[in-house]
């Protein structure tokens, strides 16, 4: 078995709960009638130990050869499998529907025609039923097949039902892919450029946005069409610094699962998902009550829907839970209070027990060390930023990368540190080029950083106030809006000007507003 299948087989282990190992062990030596089989020798020993050692595994189990190695353990990644199928099969439909879909193979290969054409419709009306279009159409497939034996004697009638069954799903299944390529094709526009307000990306995202989307009424759809349709509109909104219409579609999108209750326990996942738009919708916004009220839902989702919540699904809500504590950071300015608990989310990032994406990762490291900037720990900051700038985030989060330069430019100036400063401006000026990072904002940050070296102390004040006075009027230019988004500058300047903390004057200005 190839490596990478080994280590599917120690990540499907280490996953396996104390109840999902209990059905593995009794489903095994039920079947098998003796618990010394080799392929649960291996299975003991991968289960107890943290490692994968082949040395120590063949020479623990002396019956077993290094030859038959790698069948056992595809054996076993294959029963474990199954073990974890019939649990699932429970709770999860979609499985049930593909279970019936074989069955009524097995019914027509015994020859009980009727029996199988029976089987396929139950299957495929409940199917339709909960927009599982896919398998519908694979019922419809193979009862077109049947049919076409000649074997039923019902062809006339028959075959007209079932051509305009298969078009009429052919015709959702069209809009549906349609609009889930549009979903996808967003996110991945915004995993690579995050937020996006001119320039050629701009352009381009716009018009694929705009000429892909269908012309179809919204109340007309289905679920799930709905579902693509309000995500592709909230991503592209996200992305373009629409915030107020990113609200009113990530608002569209947890609305359907109030339309669509049911789908509440079947698509958790997505839920979640939509919960975490909101309240990005509502941070991007400022609406700070508002923002507290869904936060306090997404924080207490577990006990508030008893559901049974799968590791995907503790992962995604451990993920908003940690992003959206740090968001409630902002929104309050109130950084040293808070940043006591930021140890904790460091530990979870470095540990990262959910396997969250380096996208994700990424992420969070800024966030946090906006919050160590925030509670004027530069040091903490300035650490948790070149991990950032060190590392290789090839196509990913370009915004990001990029802010991460400036904000540690900005903390090693807080630090008193001008001379690296003075060195560091020309490669992060050659990175932005690159990158196509070249606002107004930013040139301008970069004409006074170039300067600092041969500004005398007496005339510091002044020329952060000139920045100040330039600055003030690009903070509500639109096109100019995303670097404040990232790092609060005007902030930044007014505490070097009034010789006060960062979060003070963030603080003022929310008691303003």
């Amino acid at each position: 078995m190839p490596k990478v299948s080994t280590e599917h087989l120690l990540e499907v282990i280490r996953s396996l709960t104390k109840s999902e190992k209990r059905n593995f062990r009794i489903h095994s030596e039920r079947n098998n009638k003796s618990s010394d089989l080799l392929f649960i020798q291996v299975y003991d020993f991968l289960d107890r130990f943290d490692r994968y050692d082949e040395k120590l595994l063949l020479k623990r189990i002396p019956k077993l050869k290094k030859s038959q190695l790698s069948n056992i353990k595809a054996h076993l990644y294959k029963l474990i499998l199954a073990s974890l199928r019939r649990i699932d099969k429970k709770s999860e439909l979609d499985i049930s529907i593909r279970d019936q879909l074989d069955y009524s193979r097995i019914l027509y290969n015994k020859g009980l025609y009727r029996a199988s054409l029976a089987l396929l419709d139950k299957t495929k009306k409940l199917a339709c039923q909960h927009g599982f279009f896919s398998s519908a159409l694979s019922a419809l497939e193979f009862e077109k097949f049947i049919e076409s034996q000649y074997i039923t004697g019902s062809m006339y009638p028959k075959a007209k039902q079932i051509t305009n069954e298969t078009a009429d799903l052919i015709e959702k299944l069209t809009l549906t892919h349609r609009l889930s390529n549009l979903s996808l094709s967003m996110y991945a526009f915004y995993l690579q450029h995050g937020h996006i307000k001119i320039g050629s990306i701009y352009d381009e995202v716009t018009n694929h946005f705009i000429s892909s989307l269908p012309d179809v009424e919204y109340k007309s759809m289905d679920f799930y069409q709905k579902l693509y349709f309000t995500q592709s509109s909230a991503w592209y909104c996200m992305m373009t610094l629409d915030f107020p219409n990113h609200f009113k579609h990530a608002k569209k999108w947890l609305d359907l699962f109030d339309e669509y209750p049911n789908k509440k326990q079947s698509e958790t996942t997505l839920y979640i998902k939509g919960l975490h738009n909101v309240l990005s919708a509502l941070f991007m916004n400022s609406a700070t009550k508002k923002f507290l009220g869904h936060y306090d839902k997404l924080m207490h989702f577990e006990k508030s829907d008893k559901f049974k919540i799968t590791a995907n699904e503790l992962s995604q809500l451990s993920l908003y839970q940690t992003l959206h504590t740090i968001h409630k950071i902002y929104l309050t300015a109130e950084y040293s209070k808070n940043e006591k608990h930021i140890p904790a989310i460091e530990n979870l990032i470095n540990e990262n027990p959910h396997n969250w994406d380096s996208h994700r990762i990424l992420v969070l490291k800024y966030k946090v060390a906006c919050v160590y900037f925030g509670a004027s720990k530069y040091d903490k900051a300035t650490t948790l930023l070149n991990l950032i700038i060190n590392k290789n985030y090839s196509g990913i989060r370009q915004d990001i990368q990029c802010y991460a330069r400036i904000l540690n430019l900005a903390a090693h100036f807080n630090l008193g540190n001008e001379t690296l400063v003075s060195y560091q401006v020309r490669s992060v000026y050659r990175f932005l080029l690159k990158m196509d990072q070249q606002e107004k904002v930013l040139q301008e940050i970069f004409k006074f950083l170039r300067k600092t070296p041969n500004i005398l102390p007496s005339q510091l004040k002044t020329e952060f106030r000139k920045l100040r006075a330039i600055l003030r009027p690009l903070s509500k230019d639109p096109k100019e809006r995303r670097p404040f988004i990232y790092f609060d500058i005007i902030a930044w300047l007014d505490s070097r000007i009034n010789g006060t903390k960062i979060e003070v004057e963030v603080q003022k200005k929310i008691k303003n507003n």
